[in-house]
């Protein structure tokens, strides 16, 4: 079977990485370093991104997997994050799938062609799928425009989410040394970091490390008192109509 030549966005001027961030994002402008590891992946290089929860880590290697020719294959060890993101990128228009065990033989058919076809822009696999003989030949079959490598820190052995499955990553530097790479992970000190780049062969790449400042939060300690009268008042006077959650240490307790 022989991969179909996908068309050439990288050459096309309307496909600008801020057009098609307005266009298919919604989003006028870039947060942080969010432009800056775009381009550097768009370019064909490889990174590894640190940035908190909520900081825009999963714009980092969609936007450049459509401005790339070819489709962006995302690996996710969360089954629940990858339908959540392709049902969010195929509303915004973009031809997302996953391929992971939930899915039936005929389903998971279905993904391969469509990839194999250039019909997907973004793939959502689990690690130990991709790692198998039949889905690495299939990858080698296709046009990738990059590995997204996300939660990269279960590569770490101290890693509390550590996945044996992740090391075995690094053959994507040896099957596609051209194919640029981004590793991405809201949870790593400067030694999971270097831990991180040396399994996943990305030592001599650049880092990008955001703020973990968030002005939207706000931490406070209180002397507790009577802690149910303390929490209704809290909600009441200050969080009136909001949505929240609230943490606690014990089942009985709540």
């Amino acid at each position: 079977m022989t991969a179909q030549p996908a068309p050439d966005r990288t050459s096309d001027p309307s496909r600008d990485a801020r057009s098609v961030l307005s266009s298919v994002f919604g989003l006028s402008g870039f947060r942080g370093a969010q432009e800056k590891i775009v381009r550097h992946v768009t370019a064909g290089g490889n990174c590894l991104v640190l940035m908190p929860t909520g900081g825009g880590k999963s714009l980092c290697y969609q936007l450049p997997s459509l401005l790339r020719d070819g489709c962006g294959i995302v690996v996710s060890p969360l089954i629940a994050l990858m339908r959540d993101q392709v049902a969010g990128l195929t509303e915004a228009g973009v031809n997302a799938a996953v391929l992971n065990s939930t899915l039936s033989y005929e389903e998971a058919s279905e993904v391969e062609r469509r990839l194999i076809a250039g019909d997907l822009d973004l793939l959502y696999v689990a690690p130990e799928r991709l790692l198998t003989p039949r889905c690495l030949n299939l990858l080698g079959q296709a046009q990738i425009a990059l590995f997204a490598i996300d939660e990269a820190h279960c590569v770490s052995q101290w890693g509390h989410d550590f996945r044996p499955e992740y090391i075995g990553l690094s053959a994507l530097a040896e099957r596609f040394p051209k194919v640029p790479r981004i590793a991405l992970t809201a949870t790593a000190d400067a030694m999971t970091r270097k831990e991180i780049a040396e399994r996943l062969s990305l030592t001599d790449a650049p880092e990008f490390v955001a703020s973990f400042d968030r002005p939207n939060i706000r931490y406070e300690i209180v002397d507790k008192q009577n802690a149910t009268t303390q929490l209704k008042n809290f909600i009441r006077e200050r969080h009136a109509g909001d949505a929240g959650v609230v943490y606690c240490l014990s089942r009985a307790k709540v």
